[in-house]
């Protein structure tokens, strides 16, 4: 029984001393899970040259910056929606920064931890201009595109169901395939997060003549997830986001963050850039995590801007993910 009772204690301290940030830093590199398999416009997704670029990349690339001091030690794994929680789970990658919405069943039984909103959405419903129609409650009978498995499809059925609307679905592996199927005249609308009908109208033959209808019919908070369980690579990743917002709150660029840290006589803004105090150490990592992150990345609001702002091709406004004193969402705790 005591022999049991010393292997139980060896196998608890192995575990609790074995972490994915050491992984990490072992492996020399982060494995980040993202959109695929061709990537979603603005979000996450490579250029012609192999590049990866996008809202959620630049939390991939700030995770990296804060452990490596260079945003560049990231390998991007694109995962399609079916097999992208099992790639977490599994171990394949660190964590996913993938479009993903936090609901309670994935919070749960997925056995995996949503640690920040890097953006808040809903989901909406694009049509073609000649259709005629100018709100989702005009649809019934009308046949919607749909990516099957997700939470995208089950709050289609909700909608119809709950306003009495006839619904005929057409449901798709992944979203190329639901959008082509809508190019090509194959569904009267196709359905999905509003972020990402902005994304994916750029990708269709003609853009301009499609809109996408005012109504949002869900809440859905897309933002990180890692596996439950591993609470100080949660922490990162999560004060890795906080420290973009921050960033923006107080004014820190990349054009200024030297400046800043050099002359700032603010006490958070000195904290976080590792002028003062030591809160790299609790996290794991060097004094200069926050400071990387915004040297390499930029705050949050240049990400926005510089991926799926308003002078992009989404042309997204900040609506919701507003920083909080400007009358969104987006809040970060203090950094004390």
């Amino acid at each position: 029984m005591f022999a049991a009772a010393a292997l139980a204690v060896v196998f608890a301290v192995g575990s609790a001393q074995a972490s994915t940030l050491d992984d990490v830093k072992a492996r020399g590199v982060l494995n980040c899970g993202v959109n695929g398999p061709t990537g979603l416009t603005g979000f996450g997704a490579p250029d012609d040259k192999g590049n990866w670029t996008g809202l959620d990349v630049d939390l991939c690339r700030a995770v990296a910056a804060a452990i490596f001091g260079d945003a560049t030690k990231v390998k991007y794994v694109p995962l399609g929606s079916k097999e992208r929680f099992t790639a977490l789970q599994s171990g394949e990658i660190d964590f996913l920064a993938r479009n993903s919405t936090w609901t309670l069943s994935r919070d749960t039984d997925l056995g995996l931890d949503f640690v920040a909103v890097n953006y808040y959405d809903g989901q909406g419903f694009m049509v073609r201009k000649e259709l005629g129609v100018s709100s989702a409650k005009q649809l019934s009978g009308a046949t919607v595109c749909v990516q099957t498995g997700t939470t995208t499809e089950k709050n289609l059925g909700d909608y119809f169901r709950t306003n009495n609307l006839e619904l005929k679905s057409v449901v798709f592996e992944t979203a190329d395939q639901a959008r082509q199927a809508y190019d090509e005249g194959r569904c009267d609308a196709y359905t999905t997060d509003a972020s990402g009908l902005a994304s994916e109208r750029t990708q269709l033959k003609n853009p301009g003549d499609n809109i996408i209808l005012p109504e949002i019919i869900s809440k859905e908070p897309l933002g990180p997830a890692v596996r439950h369980g591993d609470n100080q690579w949660g922490d990162l990743v999560r004060w890795s986001f906080f420290a973009m917002l921050i960033g923006e709150e107080f004014g820190i660029t990349q054009a200024n963050v030297d400046e800043m840290k050099a002359s700032s006589d603010n006490p958070e803004v000195r904290r976080l850039l590792g002028a003062e105090d030591d809160m790299g150490k609790m996290l794991g990592v060097d004094n200069t995590w926050a400071y990387n992150i915004i040297k390499q990345v930029g705050n949050y609001g240049e990400s926005f801007e510089r991926n799926v702002g308003l002078k992009t091709p989404l042309a997204l406004a900040r609506g919701l993910n507003e920083l909080w004193s400007k009358g969104g969402l987006q809040y970060a705790p203090p950094a004390r």
